[in-house]
This record gives structure tokens, sequence and C-alpha cells, in this order.
């Protein structure tokens, strides 16, 4: 119902409010025999007046329900919005930017022309003074397409990359720490050096893993439920694997 059969109905209960109080005020000066009449005219004004509030209630009972409807998707908006402005600061490395030219090359079947560049598939590091810091591989875009619908969500390719980064960010911060000295390091950064290590045990000997806190302490990444559905399609992809014991879940890179 829309907002202008809102108001009919109004205007015209109004009407039937207002017509059935002239009839009582006629009623006090009418005969005997009129009475009855009037009388009878007055229940079916009641019986009207009832079918159009049950109307009118209804009516506001939709609007209500179109209201919340639309606060759910003024959130949703609200939400991408933030994600969109934070892609746009953030914008990964391994993104193309506005204004580089295509790289060209030879395609399928010796076709020259375009030819659409995929994070390139090797394993990441990052050099330190004592070992290498292993990263994780970005997604491609037909591993991206090979994940399910309902485990993508409303997630973009770009989003789920931007998540890679913000691993390797915490991975890459745990384990520069991990190679110093603990003697070397202030209370503060000594205190994680000691987290870490407490982390480990005789099955994470040889590999890099992160925990929560690690994503916490190096990134500005939520831990919520988006985060639980990034971990999912990680998992998909054979990025990363669980490994669960002390009562700690360790996220350990592939």
């Amino acid at each position: 119902m829309s907002h202008c059969e809102l108001e009919d109905i109004t205007l015209h209960l109004n009407d039937r409010i207002s017509s059935t109080r002239r009839v009582l005020e006629l009623r006090t000066i009418a005969k005997d025999q009129d009475k009855r009449v009037i009388l009878g005219k007055i229940g079916q004004d009641i019986l009207a007046i009832d079918g159009l509030l049950d109307q009118f209630e209804k009516c506001v009972g939709r609007q209500k329900d179109l209201l919340k409807h639309l606060k759910e998707l003024e959130g949703f908006f609200e939400e991408d919005v933030k994600d969109g402005k934070n892609l746009r600061d953030n914008m990964p490395t391994h993104m193309p930017r506005k204004g580089q030219p295509a790289v060209h090359g030879i395609g399928p079947a010796g076709q020259s022309g375009p030819v659409n560049v995929q994070p390139v598939q090797q394993v990441h590091t990052r050099k330190t003074s004592k070992n290498q810091i292993r990263e994780m591989e970005f997604i491609t875009s037909p591993e991206f397409d090979t994940i399910p619908q309902y485990m993508k969500g409303r997630l973009t390719y770009e989003q789920l990359n931007t998540a890679v980064e913000s691993i390797n960010t915490a991975v890459t911060g745990k384990y520069k720490i991990l190679n110093q000295s603990a003697k070397t390091l202030n209370n503060a950064t000594r205190k994680l050096h000691q987290r870490f290590k407490e982390e480990e045990n005789k099955d994470t000997k040889g590999l890099f893993f992160i925990v929560e806190a690690d994503i916490k302490e190096f990134t500005q990444m939520k831990v919520d439920k988006r985060f639980q559905s990034i971990l999912s399609m990680l998992r998909h992809c054979q990025r990363l694997r669980e490994q669960r014991g002390g009562g700690i879940t360790r996220y350990v890179l592939l």
C-alpha cells in the first residue's frame, strides 16, 4: 500500500468518525420511530470504522517491516562503502595501478595481444639477517573462481588478497622478532618473543604459523565472522591449515 493510499484511508476513516458523531447528535432530537433507524446506521458505521482500523493497522505493520528492511540495507551499504574506502587506501601491492600499460605477450595458440597478469605462483620470502621468512602466495583469479559462492559471500577477489597481505604482515612481524636475540629486545617486544616461543610445540618445528593474537598485534584486520570466512577460503585454496593444541588454534602456512 502506497503513501497516497494510506492518506486516503486516513481521510475516509476521519469522515466515517465525523458522520457517526453527527448521527449520535441527531439521535437526541429524533422521534422514537426514527431512533431505531439511527441506531442501525450507527452500527453500520462502527463496523465500517472497525474494518478501516484493521486495514490501517496492517498497513502500519507493513510499513514497519519495510523500514526495518531498509535499515538493514543501509547497514550493508555502509559496510560496503567502508570496505571500498579501506581497499582504496590500502591497495594491494600486486594489483595494477590506473595508468599502467597492459602487458603484451604471446597468448594461447600463439596469439599475440594483452595478457592477463596473475600473481606469480612461488613461495614469497623476505630475507632477514638470519633466516628467511615465508609468506603466503596471493590467490589467483582462477583459484578465486573455484571457491563456492556460499563460502565467498560478498567478499571480492581484491578483498581476499588484501587479507592475504595482512596475514603476511603478521607473519613477517612475528618472525622478525623471533629471529632476534631476546637480550636485544625491549620489554614489550621481549614479552611477544616469549609468547611466540610458548605457542610452539614439536609439531610446529620448521613451520611458519600465526595465531589470532598476531593478527591483532600486527594488523588492523578484525578477527570476526568475516575473518573466519576468509580462513575457510584460504584453506580451500590450500594456503594454510589449522593446528590445534594447548587451547591455541595455529594457522600454518602451506
